[in-house]
């Protein structure tokens, strides 16, 4: 089972891989100045839609892997969990190809432990089910990356871009904060029935995600509803590759927003990923 589970990861990571290649022989649109970012959160807008979805079908179909997220599940949701594990794999190469260490840490260090806590899933058997009410986050990753595209095409001032802020948050707190919640409750109270190595590397990912997670949601409140104002074109910061929505005033220009998303960051040719 363990084999086998790898080679879907393997498969995945190849199918991802190649679809970010693919990608570069396609045209982008004509207003996206960073077309390597564009790309790369194209790709994981198709994983975020096809593990999102999946898993929260697969958890309607089959309510027991939240009940019993141990041992019970079907065999295609840990299939699921291994085809995340070749998508985050990927999506670090990626990200290591076409920037600098110092550019793209954090988003390297969330899917380092995305991948540890999926991975043992994967080899063990186990967990499953709590991997899969993990994947659950991914249903607002769809929203999140919705946005950044835009923003990458520059149609921040759009009734398009209005709903997709509006939309990722309305998902971060239904699919984002509220399982984050329960699985909190759940590693804590039964927290006996792991390893201690287990524990603390599931804690290190809640935290971790948690922190991205509450961070994204105020900067999309603050910068996009509370201080929303128009957008005449985005600018990339080149030292943290962040989309910053500029606007005009008069005779000087004032950065009236950074744009984060998340684990989520941008990213450039020579700039850093900000996906949320």
């Amino acid at each position: 089972m363990a084999s086998w589970g790898l080679l879907v990861a393997g498969a995945s990571f190849a199918a991802f891989r190649g679809l970010h290649w693919g990608l570069q022989l396609l045209p982008t649109p004509k207003s996206v100045r960073d077309r390597w970012m564009w790309r790369n959160i194209f790709v994981s807008l198709i994983h975020s839609l096809l593990s999102g979805v999946g898993a929260l079908v697969g958890l309607w179909l089959f309510p027991q892997m939240v009940t019993d997220p141990i041992n019970d599940h079907p065999p295609w949701a840990q299939d699921l969990v291994a085809v995340s594990v070749g998508y985050f794999a990927a999506d670090g190469v990626d990200m290591l190809w076409n920037q600098t260490l110092a550019q793209a840490w954090d988003l390297l260090c969330h899917h380092l432990a995305v991948v540890s806590c999926l991975s043992t899933a994967v080899v063990s058997g186990h967990y499953v089910g709590f991997s899969m009410v993990s994947l659950l986050l991914e249903l607002n990753s769809i929203c999140l990356h919705l946005r950044k595209l835009l923003l990458l095409s520059h149609k921040a001032p759009s009734l398009a871009f209005r709903v997709s802020s509006w939309a990722s948050l309305a998902t971060l707190v239904l699919f984002r904060l509220l399982p984050l919640g329960w699985m909190s409750l759940w590693l804590s109270r039964q927290h006996y029935q792991l390893s201690l190595a287990l524990v603390l590397l599931c804690v290190a990912g809640l935290v971790t995600v948690g922190s991205i997670s509450i961070s994204t949601g105020i900067r999309i409140l603050t910068k996009d509803i509370l201080q929303s104002r128009p957008y005449p074109f985005i600018l990339m910061h080149k030292e943290t590759k962040t989309c910053e929505p500029v606007a005009r005033n008069t005779s000087t220009l004032s950065l009236k927003g950074v744009e984060v998303f998340s684990s989520v960051s941008p990213q450039g040719g020579g700039a850093g990923k900000r996906r949320w």
